[in-house]
């Protein structure tokens, strides 16, 4: 028996699992999908708010502003890129600057630091690419930008380093009380049993919630749709840029990635499906157009891909982190929307804090390691170190990825390496293999070869996203070839 199963491995999920490798405890993350970061957290704007537009006293807000400051310590240990570039609230008149008093105010009150609101032209010296149309913004130095999905692979990673368990492909269905703990059944028929149980399936949670007799609580979808630009357009801004927030959402926003692309996006639409991540020429005309707004110079000629991403909108707008009502030993966090990447640190702490008071044992791991090393990324070294890694193994010097310079020695680490990568996309998150200009077109087949080849499979069942998503359907001619291009 585990002691604590934590269903999701999502952001939250995957830093909480690797907030309780820190206790002697046995872990386990049971993840619906075939990777970890497949929900919300593969999709997002990728922000780390600063804390100035929840409302005050909301857990969004206490959350978001402790989350904060905790992310460039957690990016640290992590190594994973994280970048304070400080983000601005344009208004394009009177109304807007009336709204950014107000998220000032409520800024302060929320513990946001170093808040002020600029003139235009102020807005302009620090972005010279920035509307003439604004007459003001509020700067928040304190906010960021991080990478969501490498950000909980990194946290996953870390914790299955450190003793916990990932089960992929358990997408929880059955939760029968078992003594002090509980059994759960996948829809497969496996099961796993745990004293504690933690509820952070995103969008899914309401579902999770209510096997245990949770049924007050509910989870909407809000689809928002983002285009990618090419690196050639990642230095438009420095800051991350948005406009004044409505209730659907902190409207269109401009920024750059910490990989060097310019983002653009979301809408905020309510939809009914928690799995449509379509993209509609009506959403994509909207993001062009509201972008525009505030950097009338974007060149959408440089966008190499758009796609969406679905955020867990719950009924009463805020998070939801406390013990079940209806079943012991079972906490719940739901409606983990934004600012939920920004919060995740933070919630990580908080729900093994509630943990404790629910009874489960913390007694310190010496042996917990929060560091976790990031593998060596060829495109970042200089010609010196990229000689001395080829030394070393040859296969760091076999470009597969053109656009993103990315060898096969880091997509073979990357699918050895917890949390395996299993998939064509699981590589790229890992990697960024396909992810350059040509979205894959010259690195796929090799992509799928490598991950034939190190999984021991056929070809043919190499899948681009896990289930029945195969790439191949069958062979024409067996030419004899092999990876290193000889016959």
């Amino acid at each position: 028996m585990y002691d604590v199963a934590v269903i999701g491995a999502g952001v939250v999920g995957s830093l909480i699992a690797r907030e309780l490798c820190r206790y002697r405890l046995r872990v386990v993350m049971l993840e619906k999908a075939d990777d970890v970061a497949m929900g919300t957290s593969k999709a997002n704007s990728a922000i780390v708010h600063a804390g100035f537009d929840a409302p005050v006293g909301s857990n969004k807000a206490l959350f978001n502003v402790r989350g904060n400051q905790l992310m460039e310590e957690t990016a640290a240990q992590l190594e994973v890129p994280f970048k304070r570039n400080g983000s601005l609230v344009l208004a394009f008149g009177p109304e807007d600057e009336a709204q950014l008093k107000e998220l000032l105010e409520r800024g302060i009150q929320n513990g946001v630091p170093g808040l002020k609101i600029l003139t235009g032209g102020e807005v302009r010296e620090l972005e010279p690419a920035v509307s003439e149309k604004v007459t003001a913004a509020l700067l928040a130095p304190t906010g960021g930008i991080v990478c969501p999905y490498e950000l909980t692979i990194a946290a996953c990673g870390n914790a299955m380093d450190n003793g916990a368990a990932l089960k992929t492909g358990f997408e929880v269905k059955k939760a029968d009380q078992s003594g002090e703990g509980w059994q759960l059944t996948a829809a497969s028929g496996e099961t796993v049993a745990a004293r504690f149980v933690v509820n952070a399936a995103g969008l899914f949670s309401d579902q999770v919630a209510a096997l245990f007799g949770d049924d007050d609580i509910h989870v909407s979808p809000r689809q928002g749709e983002y285009m990618l630009l090419d690196k050639t357009q990642g230095k438009t801004v420095s800051r991350t840029l948005f406009q004044t927030p409505s209730a659907m959402g902190k409207g269109i926003l401009v920024t750059p990635t910490v990989d060097g692309n310019l983002l653009l996006g979301p809408t905020s639409v309510d939809v009914d499906s928690k799995e449509d991540l379509s993209t509609t020429k009506d959403g994509l005309d909207t993001v062009a157009a509201m972008a525009a707004k505030s950097v009338p110079s974007v060149s959408l000629r440089s966008v190499i891909t758009s796609f969406t991403g679905l955020r867990a909108c719950s009924d009463i707008h805020d998070f939801i982190l406390r013990p079940s009502k209806k079943s012991p030993h079972v906490l719940q966090l739901s409606g983990i929307e934004s600012p939920g990447l920004s919060a995740a640190p933070a919630l990580a702490k908080e729900a093994v804090r509630l943990l404790g008071e629910m009874g489960c044992p913390l007694e310190d791991n010496p042996n917990f390691d929060p560091h976790r090393a990031h593998p060596p990324k060829f495109a970042a070294l200089n010609n010196e170190e990229r000689a001395a890694l080829i030394a070393k193994d040859p296969r760091y010097g076999r470009i597969v990825c053109r656009c993103e310079t990315v060898t096969e020695g880091e997509i073979v680490q990357a699918i050895h390496r917890n949390p395996p990568a299993r998939s064509l996309d699981a590589v790229k998150r890992r990697t960024r293999t396909g992810m350059g200009r040509c979205q894959g077109g010259f690195c796929t087949p090799v992509a799928v070869e490598l991950l034939a080849r190190e999984l021991g499979i056929p070809p043919e069942e190499v899948t681009k996203a896990g289930g029945a998503s195969r790439l191949l359907t069958g062979k024409t001619k067996s030419t004899g070839g092999k990876l290193d291009g000889t016959a």
